[in-house]
């Protein structure tokens, strides 16, 4: 008799979940929902699958507990819990199931924005105290309302169908979709976020928290929201400052402010909380039977592929990588991740059109792989959903993407050689490159009309510069006043006199404030942060 396959789950899931996962003959499983550590270091030693949410913290600690772990699977979108990069080096495949929300959180934007317009939870508490104060309750409809959506991924694009169910006027900004895409949900596409803003009565968010979504509502972009209107965020605690908003709820700017997703959880901004103008939910956009159903279906049909050693639906990594035979193959496709990423952190337009341009030896590979590890790198940056392998594609249609390969066996510089050019539809382009040296060492050789033969790896910044005498010297000095240390320094030059490129690894990350600040340099035109 063929031993099972045993499951630890440390996540609360849906009974239905539970219930398939139990009712499987071929499973012995495990539930301690939001264990403690000791608790899941005991049951993890000989577990083959780990399902969990946000509470369990996957390290290397964990993952090194088990000897017999295969898979583990998130029972959400986010991943950042998990030793993503440690798992996959052990030959760990990550599943997720992400789009199982995407209603609920759409949904809950309207309910927290009716209930802020028509002041509905107010007016519940007055009746269920004995009131009856009507003209109290006066509000506002959303007809006709202006209404600005940043992110038109899986979420922004249902609030955009919704908002025009209620006659809203719909625009929305997102730096990453083609036209058409906009076109396709009813959005009209507006070029900045500073001037959708400045033109809406509702400004509502719908995009990933990471390096660039950060902080990206800043005090004064809010100041261009005409006086009077309403913030929403049902995305994610920290794309704006909340003490601003307390700020410009004080001087009566906004009118008020919907949110389910707050800095600090569950301790929140006390300042935030004691405003007038400020509906709060407690980070319930998931929190819908139907989406927690559908979590829960998916997961538990997920891990049955998994262990069937079927396709899955949602990796979130490729193991298989690591056991590719064509070293080649493998190594340029580490490399396109990279040059995607590389791209997607630095081009300042929406690319139409990517061609991949095989050079060298690796023109006679297949290049599936390295194909989809460029999309994987580039959308990983650019879209407002997970990517993976299997997605890729998917998303780059989304967005309106279009891949070509091109091969030039003829090409003689190097044995192999990776060149990315984007372009845009107003005749905007991006190249990237780089090369692998025997197969297994990376570099960055191109961006644009700079050479290098820089290592693809950690905090970089890219610098670019008129070629005068002394720009170095002031880059060093001001980097080693602020206390960071320069690993290693690429120079490149179009020619003598003209414009020059650095490419500058850091040991540590240069803050965006900083970087504002080496931006005055003299003769300095233009600084990009990067992280590979």
């Amino acid at each position: 008799m063929a031993a099972k396959t045993k499951v630890l789950i440390t996540g609360a899931l849906h009974p239905t979940a539970i219930s398939s996962f139990q009712g499987n003959g071929n499973l012995d499983v495990l539930y301690h929902p939001d264990c403690d550590r000791a608790t899941l270091l005991a049951h993890v030693r000989d577990a083959h699958v780990l399902v969990t949410r946000s509470e369990t913290d996957v390290d290397r600690e964990v993952i090194d507990a088990s000897s017999a772990l295969k898979v583990i699977a998130r029972a959400a979108v986010g991943v950042g819990n998990i030793d993503i990069g440690y798992a996959t080096e052990k030959g760990i495949l990550v599943i997720n199931c992400p789009g199982k929300n995407t209603n609920s959180a759409a949904e809950l934007t309207f309910g927290i924005l009716l209930g802020m317009l028509r002041n509905i939870p107010q007016a519940h508490e007055t009746v269920r105290k004995g009131g009856w104060d009507r003209h109290r309750f006066s509000g506002r409809e959303l007809r006709d309302k202006r209404i600005g959506i940043v992110g038109l991924g899986n979420v922004g694009h249902r609030v955009a169908k919704f908002a025009r169910g209620f006659d809203m006027d719909v625009a929305a900004y997102d730096p990453y979709i083609a036209p058409q895409i906009f076109e396709q949900h009813g959005a009209r596409r507006v070029g900045s976020l500073r001037d959708l803003a400045a033109q809406v009565d509702v400004l509502t968010f719908h995009v990933p928290l990471n390096k660039e979504t950060k902080g990206m509502a800043t005090k004064d972009i809010l100041l261009a929201m005409p006086k009077g209107s309403w913030l929403v965020n049902a995305s994610r605690g920290g794309i704006f400052k909340e003490d601003d908003v307390v700020e410009l709820l004080t001087s009566k700017h906004l009118a008020g402010v919907a949110i389910d997703t707050f800095e600090s959880e569950p301790k929140v901004n006390p300042k935030l909380l004691a405003q007038h103008g400020v509906w709060c939910t407690p980070h319930i956009g998931a929190s819908t039977e139907e989406a927690q159903i559908a979590i829960g279906e998916t997961i538990y049909n997920q891990v049955l592929k998994a262990i069937e050693g079927g396709v899955v639906d949602y990796p979130v990594n490729l193991p298989q990588v690591g056991i590719i035979q064509d070293q080649r193959t493998k190594s340029y496709a580490v490399l396109a991740e990279k040059l995607g990423s590389l791209a997607g952190q630095i081009a300042g337009f929406n690319p139409s059109h990517a061609e991949l341009s095989y050079r060298g030896d690796i023109a006679g590979s297949d290049h599936s792989l390295i194909r989809l590890s460029f999309l994987k790198g580039y959308l990983a940056r650019v879209v407002n959903d997970y990517v993976s392998f299997v997605n890729a594609e998917s998303h780059a249609a989304k967005i309106g993407l279009q891949v070509s390969d091109r091969s030039d066996p003829q090409f003689d510089s190097y044995r192999s050689a990776l060149k990315i050019t984007l372009s845009g539809i107003d005749g905007q382009s991006l190249r990237v490159g780089g090369l692998v040296f025997d197969d297994q060492i990376p570099r960055l050789s191109l961006i644009n009309d700079y050479y290098f033969e820089a290592e693809p790896n950690g905090h970089m910044l890219l610098v670019e510069n008129e070629d005068k005498p002394g720009v170095i010297g002031d880059l060093g000095h001001f980097l080693g006043f602020k206390g960071v240390n320069i690993a290693t320094f690429e120079l490149s030059r179009n020619r003598r006199g003209g414009m020059a490129m650095a490419v500058i690894r850091t040991d540590q990350e240069v803050s965006s404030q900083d970087q504002a600040e080496m931006g005055r340099i003299r003769n300095i035109s233009r600084i990009h942060r990067v992280y590979l």
